[in-house]
């Protein structure tokens, strides 16, 4: 274990996060509020307790249980560290309630504790919303692009951050791919920003919007989120963009090098958008009583599906009046989740395929005992190091929501509060049902039962095995 070179990263990405504290700051400064103090504060502290950390390794190579390693305690640490402010605001006074919101923000899940966010400073609303943006495509893809790390090693940090069954490069040099992907992510944030300023939005609303629809987050400045803007346009923006920001970056990449025909034979972005046509239309229906007309129907079934599948958490309607059918879609919705390689939660896309061929195959292999099967996604074979991935990240899955029920049930809620406040933190929604549902909050919970839901949010986020590695014995040891 190189215990020198995750002392080194885990420096670096201190110092770019409280670099990034000065955005706040400076929004503090443009509305004359006290607020800004905090973050200066802490951005003073980052940078104190870097300097004892970045002194540069003799050696520089690190593999991947490093990579691992660094990742988990990177979300943790800038979670720790992006509390600060809330506290010391006394926006949020308790430490372990701001620790929950600020992990929400980072993993890009959007659950909140916050009963009156329109009470909370600028400032602070927008540190809330950043964190979205930044933790969407990435923290450490973000420090990647930015600042110059081992050639041999980045890689694996992208691997153990990146969602998705498999990660690849989309240029030779890692650092590279990662300028690449913040360069579509930043160019697509821009679009919408210009875009919801022509609906008549502030500059300050765009942007915070913006960055809670790139990473598919959902923090909003308004208590009542998109809803409280009532526009048929800005509902119609934010729903197009909640899309495209849960479709695999890498395809972005192709449209670029104008290869169409690989973008459009891809079998993930299929499903992903025949699942999200399909709900749409069988929600509409389902719900077409509810509204005065069809279209307006369609407009609220559009947002909410999109919104759930993209594991953003936006709401224009309160979902738990609609019928149970709509509902339980919405629920099948949050467990599926966006495309691999997105800013977007869940299980992916990817992985559903996967375990819906391999379900094909070992049926035709019962049927045909002879034939040779194989398991193919875009036409190419799936490896049985993929698949064997899948198995275990399903595997570990279901453990770790049947083990969070549990221990939240100690907080006595109703089992679809229970059991909807674990899934859409660990698959990084936002809201669920009842207790939790799209006009209610994490507040009720217990400060143990928000810890619990915290490590639930980081477990989704980085896909379970990083967060595992951190108890694994073995992985400590000089020799390993």
């Amino acid at each position: 274990m190189n215990y020198s070179m995750i002392r080194f990263i885990i420096g670096k990405m201190l110092q770019i996060e409280g670099a990034l504290m000065l955005l706040p700051a400076l929004v503090s400064l443009i509305y004359r509020e006290h607020s800004g103090g905090s973050f200066l504060i802490v951005a003073v502290l980052l940078s104190v307790v870097s300097l004892f950390m970045i002194r540069k390794p003799k050696d520089m190579v690190f593999y991947a249980k490093e990579g691992f390693v660094i990742v988990a305690l990177a979300w943790i640490m800038w979670s720790v560290f992006g509390a600060l402010p809330f506290v010391l605001s006394k926006s949020i006074p308790h430490f372990v309630d701001a620790f929950f919101e600020t992990v929400s923000g980072f993993t890009t899940t959007g659950s909140t504790i916050l009963t009156d966010i329109e009470a909370l400073p600028k400032s602070v609303n927008f540190w809330r919303c950043l964190t979205h943006w930044v933790g969407g495509m990435g923290v450490l893809v973000f420090v990647m692009a930015v600042v110059p790390l081992s050639k041999k090693g980045s890689m694996f940090l992208m691997r153990a951050e990146v969602p998705g069954p498999t990660c690849d490069k989309l240029v030779p040099k890692t650092r590279s791919t990662a300028k690449i992907l913040y360069s579509m992510y930043l160019a697509l944030s821009g679009i919408e920003v210009l875009l919801l300023l022509a609906g008549g939005m502030d500059l300050y609303n765009a942007l915070i919007h913006t960055f809670s629809t790139a990473g598919t987050g959902g923090f909003s400045s308004m208590n009542a989120s998109i809803a409280a803007f009532d526009s048929a346009y800005i509902d119609g923006v934010i729903t197009v963009f909640m899309l495209l920001f849960g479709i695999n970056f890498n395809l972005y990449f192709f449209l670029l090098l104008k290869n169409v025909r690989v973008v459009w034979k891809n079998e993930e972005l299929r499903t992903y958008l025949g699942v999200v046509a399909g709900a749409i239309l069988l929600v509409t229906i389902n719900i077409m009583h509810l509204y005065e007309t069809p279209l307006k129907a369609f407009r609220y079934a559009a947002f909410q599906v999109t919104s759930i599948i993209t594991t953003t958490g936006f709401v224009t309607a309160n979902y738990e009046l609609w019928p149970e059918f709509a509902k339980m879609i919405l629920l099948l919705l949050m467990i599926i989740g966006a495309c691999a390689g997105s800013t977007g939660g869940g299980m992916k896309v990817s992985r559903i395929l996967i375990l819906a061929k391999t379900i094909s195959k070992e049926v035709r292999q019962i049927l045909h005992p002879k034939s040779v099967n194989v398991v193919k996604l875009d036409g190419k074979r799936v490896s049985d190091e993929s698949t064997h991935g899948v198995y275990v990240y399903v595997i570990c899955y279901l453990v770790i929501l049947a083990g969070s029920i549990l221990l939240v049930t100690v907080d006595n809620f109703d089992f679809a509060t229970n059991f909807t406040a674990v899934l859409t933190t660990m698959n990084n929604v936002g809201p669920g049902l009842a207790k939790v549902g799209p006009i209610e909050n994490f507040s009720q919970f217990s400060y143990f039962s928000k810890i619990v839901l915290s490590i639930d949010m980081l477990v989704g986020r980085l896909e379970i095995l990083p967060m595992l590695m951190l108890f694994a014995p073995q992985v400590w040891r000089k020799k390993f």
